[in-house]
């Protein structure tokens, strides 16, 4: 890799760390609960299923108003 791909790949690192501990941290706060103790491997892949779709409607809809833009 050249010099700023390495640059790229580090600033990428860095942001997901941050997100992820933000979203983590506002988690346990929201819910109370420690994520690998309190859920059964089924309730986690519900809750998993439920993200996605969540994902999937604010994309559809970016692309809707990113579509209205032009």
């Amino acid at each position: 890799m050249n010099e700023d791909q390495v640059k790229h790949l580090k600033s990428i690192l860095s942001n997901t760390e941050r997100l992820l501990s933000d979203k983590y941290i506002k988690g346990v706060i929201e819910h109370k609960t420690t994520l690998n103790k309190d859920y059964t491997a089924l309730e986690l892949l519900n809750c998993a299923i439920d993200e996605a779709i969540d994902q999937v409607t604010y994309l559809l809809t970016l692309k809707e108003i990113l579509h209205k833009e032009k």
